[in-house]
């Protein structure tokens, strides 16, 4: 035994115990005997206390206190094997040395283990409350407050959780504590302050070992470094050195040994809590089995069910009647706290039931409200009327179904399935709502987009000064037109103002998001619409006339016209302009990209910043959001357009010359007078030889038929290279064609002569339709080159339209 003084210095040497210091923990258990305390202890620190022989029936196995040494535990833990309470070999009156023993225990260790049967809870003495009670009572009156560790191991766990076992074990603790009769230094004292209060729960070592086994070796993890801060050990305060535990365990336990004021409970009381206990126990088993429980418990499992109240209390009335039957004969309190203690049980047993015919109700409930609420918009209720209507209804038939299940035993409040059943409805009709809204908002957003693409889109196509101007008025009065009609399909749902407003805001915000989508999609194409400007302008006339390159136009201020129209489009989709701000974008693009040639009133401002506009990520009076090209991306975008137009120009300049050098045959005067003057001899000669004038002559006119047979002029305006290899390739045929039909005219055929010249009108027009101009000079209409060409016979060179034209009047001839 422990309080033999050499068996404790046998003890402490063996463990060294002294070199500990204070880095050990104090662990007792106490309990019922024969509970398997000792058991518990072995299997928990490896210990070897001896233990109940099962087959040799339940007896008392551990007398006095034992102490061991737990194995493989840090730090250091002392083991106290305490004798069991309510042992036979003691008797009833005898019980003083369990008082010391749990007194002793509590004093001692830092961590007392309360063994208890798992059925024992919530009984007065099977449950040690008695015992507690007293051993609080003494130990605040014999030593000064120092926390311990209380844990409860719950033997042989029921079916039960251990959480609702827990709540109840710890509300017995916290009403022994009040209950127990304070000295005036500790009235106030709370049971925190002496204690900690653990439970845990161990299914049984004879049914289920290796469970058990299992769960105590998690038990066992608790118990390393248990001294430290936040450890099982709880608080260390008063801690006894090492080197002074056996001393100070003796003086602790003469003074427990020499206090005679300990006292037990009525034997009475003890009996009717037993037994009363056992009957209410009984009468809860046989309602677990019930047939008719277990009848109404499955149909309420599938739907809800007629009279679930009236059935329900029937089956419980039953089982009470038995159990004041059979119990009324036991002390008053004890069988009203039993019974009570039994109806708990009952309702909590049933309330899962009640649960789900409350669940049943709300479902239905539930879905007769989405049903009538579609029918009644289906048939074009108003959407606000519509929800009050069905819930009202709804609502109404809940409660019904409520005091139909309700039973006389219990007070259930079903308040909380009806708070759920009203945001159950709450969310359908938000989603319901939203829904209509999404619907609504969507059909006059399509209305929006269906007014503004076309039209905006146009706008910006043809880029004149009040773009923006007429862009604002399209969208205002689009805008208007949808919220006059969108305002009263909202009034059926009753929105509030904020919501009203909301939703108004975000219909005209998306018209401007519209506009806003269509800007940026024409900032993407504003290189090609600048281009097509530049062009349409550039080529035609100010009556959309193309332009013939006679050479008259002035190239220059046609370009700078072009340019300036093209420029328009760059400086309009350069930013944003719903908000009517002024800004100076046109004016500054026009002074750095036209280097200050446009006379606008406008661009007669006052940019002489040292620095360039130009070379800048924002433009001053535009913010981020609404600018859609920057200074750097106009800058690049105009040097690319500028590239990309260079060859129309050069083009144009090149059809210029082209159409100078066609019109003009002539030698320069010098030319002329140099002419005069060196052939003035030859001249003179052919004046003395008329014979060389007339050779002249007739070289004249074969050089003037070749001329016009071959289209010399025709064939040079496609490049000289081109017009040489073209005329060396048809010289010597149609130098043969002249002489056949020289000398078919001498034969006097003139049929052939008019069938051959009607075949080489054919012939030239189709050459004339082959020979296609240069594309840029294809401006210029063949007809007006014809035009300045003499003619002298009927083999004159004509445009395709002309000898088109020619050859129906001799067919009609």
């Amino acid at each position: 035994m422990l309080m033999e003084n050499s068996t404790l210095q046998n003890f402490v040497s063996s463990v060294k115990l002294s070199r500990c210091g204070i880095s050990y923990a104090v662990v007792a258990i106490m309990g019922p005997q024969s509970s398997g305390k000792s058991t518990l202890l072995n299997h928990l620190f490896y210990t070897n206390f001896r233990e109940m022989d099962a087959f040799r029936g339940r007896n008392q196995t551990t007398k006095g206190i034992w102490i061991a040494n737990a194995v493989g535990i840090e730090p250091l833990t002392i083991v106290m094997d305490l004798e069991g309470t309510d042992g036979r070999e003691r008797g009833e009156d005898d019980t003083t040395f369990e008082k010391q023993s749990a007194l002793f225990a509590l004093a001692v260790a830092d961590v007392v283990l309360l063994n208890m049967w798992c059925h024992d809870i919530g009984r007065e003495q099977a449950a040690n409350k008695p015992l507690l009670k007293t051993v609080f009572q003494v130990m605040m009156r014999l030593f000064s407050p120092r926390k311990t560790t209380l844990l409860f191991v719950i033997r042989d766990k029921t079916k039960t959780p251990l959480e609702y076992l827990e709540p109840i074990l710890r509300e017995d603790i916290q009403k022994i504590w009040d209950a127990v009769r304070k000295p005036q230094a500790h009235k106030d004292t709370q049971l925190s302050e002496f204690f900690n209060v653990e439970v845990t729960a161990l299914p049984s070592y004879e049914e289920k070992e290796e469970q058990f086994k299992d769960q105590v070796a998690q038990l066992r993890q608790l118990f390393f470094h248990s001294i430290s801060p936040g450890g099982l050990a709880g608080d260390r305060r008063g801690v006894v050195p090492a080197s002074g535990f056996s001393y100070s365990v003796q003086q602790i336990w003469k003074v427990i040994k020499e206090n005679k004021d300990l006292d037990l409970p009525a034997h009475k009381v003890m009996v009717a809590t037993v037994r009363c206990e056992e009957i209410a126990n009984e009468k809860f088993s046989s309602l677990i089995i019930n047939e008719d429980w277990l009848a109404l418990e499955h149909e309420v499992q599938e739907d809800a069910v007629r009279n679930f109240g009236r059935r329900l209390s029937s089956i419980l009335d039953n089982f009470l009647s038995e159990y004041d039957a059979e119990s009324v004969f036991f002390e008053e309190n004890v069988r009203s706290s039993k019974r009570q203690q039994f109806i708990s049980k009952a309702l909590q047993l049933v309330r899962p039931a009640f649960i789900s015919q409350l669940g049943h109700l709300r479902v239905k409930s539930l879905q007769t409200f989405k049903t009538q609420l579609e029918q009644l918009l289906h048939r074009g209720e108003a959407f606000a009327a519509s929800v009050r209507t069905c819930s009202e209804s709804c609502i109404t038939a809940f409660d019904k179904g409520c005091s139909d299940a309700a039973i006389r035993h219990a007070n259930w409040d079903a308040s909380k399935v009806r708070d759920k059943l009203r945001r159950d409805i709450e969310a359908h009709v938000s989603s319901v709502r939203n829904d209509k809204l999404s619907e609504l908002k969507a059909t006059y957003e399509k209305q929006i987009t269906a007014a503004l693409a076309e039209p905006v889109e146009s706008l910006f196509e043809v880029g004149g000064s009040e773009t923006w101007a007429s862009i604002r008025k399209l969208l205002k009065r689009e805008t208007d037109v949808a919220i006059s009609c969108f305002c009263p399909a909202l009034s059926g749902f009753e929105l509030d103002q904020d919501a009203f407003d909301r939703m108004m805001q975000n219909l005209k915000d998306y018209g401007r998001s519209v506009v806003e989508k269509i800007a940026r999609e024409e900032a993407g194409k504003v290189l090609m619409r600048m281009k097509d400007r530049f062009n349409t302008v550039f080529s035609h006339d100010s009556d959309s006339v193309p332009r013939l390159w006679t050479g008259k136009e002035d190239i220059k201020s046609i370009t700078l016209e072009a340019r300036s129209e093209s420029l328009k489009l760059l400086s309009i989709a350069a930013a944003i302009r719903l908000d009517e701000k002024p800004d100076r974008i046109e004016s500054i693009l026009f002074s750095r990209l036209l280097e200050g040639k446009i006379s606008l009133s406008s661009r007669n401002s006052d940019i002489a910043d040292s620095c360039d506009p130009l070379a800048s990520i924002s433009w001053e009076e535009v913010s981020p959001e609404n600018t859609l090209l920057t200074p750097v991306q106009c800058l690049s975008l105009w040097r690319q357009f500028m590239a990309e137009t260079e060859y129309t120009i050069s083009q144009a300049i090149s059809a210029q010359e082209a159409y100078r050098q066609s019109n003009n045959w002539l030698p320069p005067a010098w030319a002329i007078v140099a002419m005069i003057i060196l052939g003035f001899n030859e001249f003179m000669l052919l004046l003395r030889n008329p014979l060389y004038l007339f050779i002249l002559f007739v070289v004249y006119l074969f050089g003037k038929a070749l001329w016009i047979q071959m289209d010399i002029p025709g064939e040079f305006r496609n490049g000289i290279l081109a017009g040489l290899i073209s005329i060396s390739s048809r010289f010597l045929p149609t130098v043969m064609d002249l002489l056949r039909r020289l000398a078919a005219e001498g034969q006097g055929n003139p049929a052939s002569g008019t069938s051959r010249t009607s075949q080489h009108v054919s012939s030239q027009s189709f050459r004339s339709q082959v020979n296609s101009p240069n594309p840029i000079s294809s401006s210029v209409p063949s007809s007006s080159v014809s035009s300045n060409i003499s003619t002298e016979n009927d083999f004159e060179y004509t445009s395709p339209q002309l000898t088109h034209r020619r050859v129906t009047q001799v067919e009609q001839e």
